[in-house]
């Protein structure tokens, strides 16, 4: 059973809530179950625009998820960069098997995780960064 969080509604249980962003289908797919299955709900998008938004209408989203490469204008870098200033103290994991970790792309806190790498390293590194 897939527990995907509305982009406007707030759930009333009490699971973490992950935005995750990701503009390959099947890797949103199968790391939003993966999430999931370790106790997050997850709130999806392929696009940093749409995050953003996103991250306005959900406060208790309590962590960042993204790849480097997405749909949109805007990249994971830039996305990071962008969340960073209006929630400092969120977790954001950047994810990417096509670029590396770039120190001055990078916002202070965030976390780089190369690909390749499995779900299970993604919810482990994950959960390291989580406060909640």
């Amino acid at each position: 059973m897939r527990n995907v969080a509305s982009e406007q509604t707030i759930p009333q249980d009490d699971r973490p809530v992950v935005l995750l962003v990701e503009d390959e289908a099947l890797t949103i797919m199968d790391l939003g179950d993966v999430l999931e299955d370790g106790g997050y709900d997850t709130v999806q998008c392929a696009s940093a625009e749409r995050a953003l938004s996103i991250l306005q209408a959900r406060p208790d989203i309590c962590g960042l998820v993204t790849d480097v490469e997405l749909s949109g204008k805007t990249n994971g870098f830039e996305l990071a960069s962008s969340v960073a200033e209006v929630r400092p103290h969120l977790p954001i994991l950047i994810v990417s098997g096509r670029a590396s970790p770039d120190p001055e792309r990078m916002p202070p806190g965030a976390q780089f995780l190369a690909r390749p790498c499995s779900g299970a390293e993604i919810l482990d590194r994950l959960r390291q960064l989580m406060p909640c």
